[in-house]
């Protein structure tokens, strides 16, 4: 068994796909298929159900692909620590953010610290926060920006930002000169909420279950600025951080208070408890703590 058997046996999987995993890889689809041919042949197991159209992992392949990212893993350690000794102050840091949040959150921080590690390079993507969490506990990212709770056995947190979140809703709305309101009192509101992916969807429909009742939703959308103009266009209602307000100055929304009960919104620079950082981003995350003050 060597790494490289591992490797393109690990990418296989993610590609569901041996020619997808061949253009990864730059490597031919023969040369792939033998490689994992010979480690089951090794392991005396199938580790992949070809039957199928798609690729499938057996119960061992399951068991299989665990260990190699934990072993594919060390090895990128054991070079990111080499590589560290031997271009100190040089390195990419991965940070993944939620849309628009990290926008209001990092343009001074990237600033400076890019103003006072030049050579560091700083890669960002956006993802929805649960998405996010799974990306940073696989070691596709490095480290991500999300809403809190997370995990706390498996991810360190470094908290960025508190807020509560408000009610919006259109100017004509009978509500709209209310300078606070009961979450109790939109029990026969339409909501508009984001999707699924988002945990901002989670936090208010089971605010609104403690308060004893399930939010009828008129709308979803994973667009902060579809969802302002659809309450402007008295489609709906919802609730949004407060921060995000700003963003609907145009539209003919109001913004109202939550008095009981106060949702927090809290978002924290995330990352694994148990996964080696580079210099890179270990020296993103000392700055972060020592230049944000949430």
């Amino acid at each position: 068994m060597d790494i490289r058997q591992l490797t393109y046996f690990v990418e296989v999987v993610k590609q569901k796909n041996f020619t997808k995993a061949s253009q990864t890889l730059l490597v031919s689809q023969p040369s792939i298929s033998k490689m994992i041919k010979g480690l089951e042949e090794e392991l005396k197991v199938t580790l992949l159900d070809r039957s199928e159209r798609k690729l499938k992992l057996t119960d061992a392949g399951q068991l299989v692909y665990e260990k190699a990212l934990r072993v594919l893993r060390s090895v990128e350690d054991v070079y990111a620590s080499v590589d560290e000794l031997v271009n100190l102050q040089k390195g990419t840091v991965k940070m993944a953010l939620m849309p628009t949040i990290g926008v209001l959150l990092f343009p001074t921080i990237l600033a400076g610290f890019k103003k006072k590690y030049p050579r560091i390079d700083i890669q960002l993507v956006e993802y929805s926060a649960k998405y996010l969490e799974l990306q940073v506990e696989q070691g596709d990212v490095d480290i991500g920006v999300t809403a809190l709770p997370v995990n706390s056995e498996v991810f360190e947190t470094v908290s960025l930002l508190s807020e509560e979140l408000v009610l919006i809703v259109d100017s004509d709305h009978w509500l709209a000169d209310m300078g606070s309101v009961r979450l109790s009192d939109l029990k026969n509101e339409s909501f508009i909420l984001f999707t699924e992916d988002y945990l901002l969807h989670d936090m208010v429909r089971r605010a609104c279950l403690q308060s004893g009742f399930e939010p009828k939703v008129a709308y979803k959308s994973s667009l902060w600025d579809l969802i302002g103009e659809m309450v402007a266009s008295q489609l709906g209602i919802s609730l949004i951080p407060r921060s995000m307000v700003s963003r609907f100055s145009n539209l003919e929304v109001r913004e109202i208070t939550l008095s009981n009960p106060h949702i927090d919104w809290e978002l924290a620079l995330i990352y694994r408890k148990d996964k080696y950082l580079s210099y890179a981003t270990h020296e993103f995350v000392s700055y972060v703590k020592k230049n944000n003050h949430p």
